[in-house]
């Protein structure tokens, strides 16, 4: 769970048995962004509402908005990785109370990392923007399809939600790799993560008709129409 919920595993995580319980608003809190993240990526957009709700509800009873500005980082990188790239409105709300630490996930998940300081991001995005920044002062962007040779970028980032938020950021920046879509696509299969696959699929179908693949595309709508 850890894993699952990096962005907010400081701020919920639960005492060990010999310890105090946490505080009621802690704990609810915590499951209700689980419920909420999971509704999501499943595809079940009311009761994600729902449940993001009871998550901020808890929150504002600390009164503290740097936690609200955290969770609401959380919902918009939940959003990148199923390829919704709305600006995070109510995180911008409320950056001038957020921790230095998400203030730099923010700039990640929108894919501004041109002058990002990657220890100040989560350990599995570091080696990531490391390696981008360092090829962005080597060359010059690549144009669409020129890379898509190129082997897995995100491989190494073995979180399943933190890999498809990485690809959503990285889109934003470069086109993706043959092999990094094809690998955004199956860690979301693996997953029963209904919306990022399809919006996954919808990029790797469009690859695949650029390139005049027709058998591939084929076969990616029929998984299209069978998610759907």
């Amino acid at each position: 769970m850890k894993r699952f919920l990096a962005l907010t595993t400081a701020l919920l995580l639960v005492a060990c048995a010999s310890a105090p319980p946490p505080p009621e608003w802690q704990s609810q809190s915590f499951a209700a962004l689980k419920s909420y993240t999971a509704a999501y990526l499943r595809g079940n957009t009311r009761v994600a509402e729902v449940e993001f709700e009871r998550a901020k509800a808890e929150i504002a009873r600390t009164g503290r908005p740097d936690l609200m500005a955290r969770i609401e980082l959380l919902r918009c990188a939940t959003q990148v990785a199923s390829l919704v790239m709305d600006p995070c409105v109510a995180y911008h709300a409320l950056a001038q109370d957020a921790a230095f630490a998400e203030q730099a996930y923010a700039s990640f998940i929108a894919g501004r990392w041109d002058t990002l300081q990657a220890p100040h991001l989560p350990l599995h995005y570091r080696a990531l923007v490391t390696q981008t920044q360092a090829s962005m002062r080597q060359t010059a962007k690549p144009e669409q399809g020129a890379n898509t040779q190129i082997p897995s970028k995100l491989l190494r980032i073995e979180d399943p939600l933190a890999r498809l938020v990485a690809a959503g950021a990285l889109i934003q920046r470069e086109p993706l790799s043959n092999a990094d879509i094809d690998l955004a696509v199956e860690t979301a299969s693996a997953q029963g993560w209904r919306r990022p696959l399809l919006a996954w699929l919808g990029v790797q179908l469009k690859r695949n008709q650029s390139l005049g693949n027709t058998g591939a595309a084929a076969a990616i709508q029929r998984r299209i129409d069978l998610a759907l």
